[in-house]
């Protein structure tokens, strides 16, 4: 797997902001799995600092004197409960999630904050929202759920607990690739062996080499060979 590592350090970033681009072309689209997020203080409101650096005391503040919403977006859609969940900062999920804040939103990716705090490996973020209902089956621009994310990162107590909140062990994303195919697809032994004890769908392995063996004869027709 090949992993593109980027630390950017504009000034008014965060340190913890550094990111990782995964994924190659393998005839489908290039899935993106971006740990953390590049912020940049002129982009974000008085909550989104405050929650991106664990001030639960400021993000109350914030709240009380009504200088942003509980909801509200910077300019890549992301909110408050995203970039807590993204830097670990539990006290202020458990906060915002008492304030009654969405729970599904999605950021510019149409990524939930769940599938950051996942991305992250933030299992107690992770478990706190899961706890108050986040949908462990809401997709992002490329059809990935939440347990393509741990699948990915092959974490399996974090799938372990979306899979005990009846995340879709069958879900496919826009490769038509299911948690098992992705990770076998990526080379997540682990995973693979933890999926398969739970008892995903075996058989979709047949589908994808059926598939890629059609790609590989089309693409022979193409040439002439």
């Amino acid at each position: 797997m090949k992993k593109i590592f980027g630390y950017r350090s504009e000034k008014g970033e965060s340190p913890l902001d550094s990111s990782i681009s995964l994924g190659r072309d393998r005839g489908h689209r290039r899935t993106s799995f971006q740990p953390g997020y590049h912020t940049r203080d002129r982009d974000l409101t008085k909550i989104h600092k405050a929650a991106s650096v664990g001030n639960v005391a400021k993000v109350q503040l914030v709240l009380l004197l009504r200088k942003n919403g509980l909801n509200d977006k910077d300019k890549k859609n992301r909110t408050a409960l995203h970039l807590a969940c993204a830097n670990g900062h539990s006290e202020v999920v458990a906060l915002l999630l008492e304030k009654k804040c969405q729970l599904n939103l999605g950021d510019s990716e149409n990524k939930t904050a769940l599938m950051k705090a996942i991305e992250c490996q933030e299992e107690e973020c992770e478990a706190l929202l899961l706890e108050h209902g986040a949908d462990p089956n809401v997709t992002d621009v490329n059809g990935n759920t939440a347990l393509h994310y741990a699948v990915f990162c092959q974490n399996v107590s974090l799938a372990a607990k979306l899979l005990s909140y009846n995340a879709n062990i069958e879900a496919r994303n826009e490769d038509d690739l299911t948690p098992l195919l992705l990770g076998i697809s990526e080379r997540k032994q682990q995973m693979v062996e933890f999926l398969v004890k739970k008892e995903a769908d075996i058989h979709a392995v047949d589908k994808m080499k059926r598939l890629k063996k059609k790609r590989s004869t089309k693409m022979l027709l193409m040439r002439g060979d």
